[in-house]
């Protein structure tokens, strides 16, 4: 088989890519959870994102040739069979939980476009010799259980996923009873519905994984571009910083004799974010996220200031300095605990460049690019070749009602999506 006639094959499934369809599609899944004044509630397991994986599912899993499965991290798998039922599957998709109000297409893109490419696919009768999955990831966001990214990291390393089972959210539901319910709910349906079940152990091989997503950021707005092929995801470090003081009385108190919480932490925090904005790396990002005094009395000094840092960088050394601007400002008595240490997540060369000849060979308009924010694309680059391909979003929004991409890109990023599921799933005639 040429690699001309691969190509050729390639570009076809783009082109039967159908921009009303996988728009109907967005839309139709935005409807699940969507809130009235606007924007999307649809948390991990909780009932709108059941119903929406049902809803996602069911007109694929009735098709000959498709089977769908959930795994012991609930994650879902819509899978389209490929010639050699051996194979090792190539995979794609991502998450339809949402922040606990966000936009319609965060995560929710991902899963849109991989069965679009399913769809386009079987439009054109074109078969593969290896399996291709769409995968719904359990609870990537984070929002409902923490921390996110639970069922791509259960799947890529099982042994993690006893820890995530007794984790609570704000109404102390366990981890592991949301799990159970959405596997129970997921089955009985499947059963219903007579679709055609495959058992999905957690870690089972995978060929290669690619992640269709929203950008979250203005780079490629900015730069008038339709598509960026993701190298790597960049290193973050969370922590959270304990300032203690001592309450005293806000009009009686001199400020020679106070030991104010608040003071210390405010010239800690200013510290932090002097060196990001004075350390001439505009890669740098550095954020306090939360903020949290004691006793919050408006007459009372603060006895106790709890506020966290997340700092992100491609490189160590750059992260290595904000902890050093950090230790170098901290006041007596204060600590520091570091809440999560990930290195840069790089993504698997050859995987890039298929996605950088993918937007060639189709006539976008592209470049190559980082990701700020994590993905469940993140723990799969340790198991599998892995990479992800970005659409623009409007004014860089996201995590917020007035998440938006033009139709349009998400079209064009879904082409270069199906151009590289096709080269990698590895077309069949029917005489192959």
């Amino acid at each position: 088989m040429t690699t001309e006639w691969v190509d050729e094959l390639a570009g076809r499934v783009a082109g039967a890519i159908d921009a009303h369809r996988l728009e109907s599609r967005q839309r139709g899944l935005a409807a699940y959870g969507a809130v009235a004044t606007g924007g999307v509630a649809r948390q991990a397991l909780t009932e709108p994102e059941l119903a929406a994986r049902r809803w996602l599912v069911q007109d694929f899993a009735a098709r000959p040739g498709y089977s769908v499965s959930i795994d012991a991290a609930a994650n879902v798998i819509v899978r389209r069979a490929g010639r050699d039922a051996g194979a090792e599957p190539v995979m794609t998709g991502s998450h339809a939980d949402t922040q606990p109000l966000g936009g319609w297409l965060d995560g929710a893109f991902g899963v849109v476009a991989g069965l679009e490419v399913m769809d386009a696919l079987d439009s054109l009768g074109a078969a593969t010799r290896r399996p291709l999955d769409v995968v719904m990831w359990t609870n990537e966001e984070g929002s409902r259980f923490a921390p996110g990214l639970m069922g791509s990291v259960a799947y890529t390393a099982p042994e993690r996923l006893a820890a995530f089972l007794s984790v609570t959210d704000a109404q102390g539901v366990r981890f592991q009873d949301a799990r159970d319910a959405a596997v129970s709910d997921f089955k009985t349906h499947a059963g219903r519905q007579g679709w055609t079940w495959m058992e999905r152990p957690l870690a089972t091989p995978v060929h290669a994984y690619i992640e269709a997503h929203i950008e979250q950021g203005p780079v490629l707005e900015s730069q008038g571009l339709q598509v960026g092929c993701v190298t790597a995801i960049q290193g973050v470090r969370w922590y959270r910083v304990t300032v203690p003081g001592r309450s005293a009385h806000a009009g009686t108190t001199p400020l020679a004799n106070r030991d104010d919480a608040q003071a210390k932490a405010v010239a800690l925090a200013h510290a932090v974010l002097s060196h990001a904005a004075h350390c001439g790396d505009e890669r740098l990002r550095v954020t306090i996220g939360r903020w949290d005094c004691a006793p919050g009395s408006i007459n009372t000094i603060a006895n106790r200031v709890i506020f966290t840092i997340d700092a992100r960088h491609p490189e160590s050394a750059a992260l290595d300095a904000v902890r050093a601007a950090m230790d170098a400002a901290l006041p007596d008595g204060a600590r520091i605990e570091v809440l999560q240490d990930k290195a840069t997540v790089h993504f698997a060369p050859p995987l890039v460049a298929l996605a950088t000849t993918a937007c060639q060979a189709l006539g976008l308009t592209h470049r190559q690019m980082l990701s700020g924010a994590f993905h469940d694309a993140m723990p799969m680059a340790g198991f599998c070749p892995s990479t992800m391909l970005f659409a623009p979003s409007i004014a860089g929004v996201s995590h917020h009602p007035a998440e938006d991409t033009a139709i349009a890109d998400l079209t064009a990023c879904t082409r270069a999506l199906a151009w590289c599921l096709v080269h990698l799933a590895e077309p069949v005639t029917d005489q192959s």
